[in-house]
């Protein structure tokens, strides 16, 4: 389960994380995302920084590259609490990538006692009057789909929590939502075909002999498995976890030097050899995938007729393959936008 919060400055965000980390979920915040870029850039971190390189951050990379960021965190069978989530597409991203186990919390409170709880925690750079507050969250209420879009994010929300009272009163309002609202989400969820095969994917990638990349390849027609594949060497040949690697040094179209394993044959050649081996046909098939293929494979799965290839993450050297693939019309989905590197 994951709870998404939002709300204005001093509304109580933070004392709503703190309650719901003392419940079991794990904190995550996109403010602390755009945190760490400020520090990369030497800047110094203030409101105004903090909205001004999160609207460049989506502007350049999407306006959901916060929420892909910190799921880098996320671990599967955890519950969350993410932070500051001030665009739609944060919201949207979540919502996907949680199987819709996502609740979108907003937290309300009133001006005037916010800019009193401003001053009362005397944080600097934060605006300490009522005009000046009105200023900097005028900001915030962009119509931009690159921007903070916090009056979208209130009407959008599941819940609403208004927090105008004791400390007290807030825990029991929200003790009130999770107990209302959370067993909705706890009913089972059946996963698509593409995540059933995708799991059964992964439990096949543990035979991989090669641990510079544990791959595995399943190949799927008309909802059934026709043959699998891992990466490891030829039957009868040492593998690389028995007598290490078989290393090779290649050059890419740059002149970039790399070093490539060649001792075992790919998942994705060893899953079409099997089909082939039993005279089974891959002409239209889907093949699920640990990463993306690499070029060799790109232009095999051409020849071959495969017209679906779905995989797990990115790979770091697979612009040629995307190329490819895009011209023999063969469609290429990516789960995650994470890049394998190795």
């Amino acid at each position: 389960m994951i709870i998404g919060v939002s709300g204005l400055l001093a509304s109580g965000k933070g004392q709503l994380c703190k309650y719901l980390e003392s419940k079991g979920y794990a904190c995550l915040s996109l403010s602390d995302i755009i945190r760490l870029e400020i520090l990369f850039r030497k800047q110094e971190i203030t409101r105004e920084s903090l909205q001004k390189i999160g609207n460049e951050l989506r502007q350049k990379f999407g306006s959901d590259v916060l929420t892909k960021r910190v799921f880098h965190f996320v671990e599967a069978d955890k519950n969350y609490v993410i932070d500051s989530i001030r665009n739609i597409s944060e919201v949207e991203y979540i919502k996907k990538s949680s199987n819709n186990r996502f609740m979108m919390i907003w937290v309300d409170s009133d001006i005037k006692l916010r800019v009193k709880r401003i001053n009362e925690r005397n944080r600097e750079k934060d605006p300490t009057t009522l005009k000046d507050l009105k200023a900097t969250e005028k900001k915030e209420f962009s119509k931009n789909v690159h921007e903070q879009q916090m009056g979208l994010i209130r009407k959008k929300a599941d819940v609403i929590i208004t927090n105008n009272s004791t400390l007290e009163e807030f825990h029991k309002k929200i003790e009130k939502v999770l107990q209302k609202e959370i067993p909705k989400y706890d009913k089972y969820i059946r996963p698509s075909w593409d995540e059933y095969f995708m799991e059964i994917m992964k439990t096949v990638s543990k035979r991989s002999t090669c641990d510079r990349g544990r791959t595995s390849a399943i190949i799927v027609k008309d909802k059934r498995i026709i043959a699998t594949g891992y990466a490891g060497s030829p039957p009868g040949t040492e593998h690389c976890d028995e007598v290490g690697h078989l290393f090779e040094t290649r050059y890419d179209k740059d002149g970039n030097e790399s070093k490539h394993c060649i001792r075992t044959i790919h998942a994705e050649q060893n899953a079409i050899a099997q089909a082939a081996k039993f005279g089974i046909s891959v002409d239209g098939v889907t093949i699920y995938l640990n990463m993306e293929p690499c070029f060799s494979c790109a232009k095999l799965f051409i020849s071959v007729g495969i017209k679906r290839v779905v995989c797990q993450k990115k790979y770091h050297a697979g612009e040629m393959t995307r190329e490819i693939l895009k011209k023999a019309g063969v469609k290429l989905e990516v789960f995650e936008d994470n890049e394998e590197k190795y």
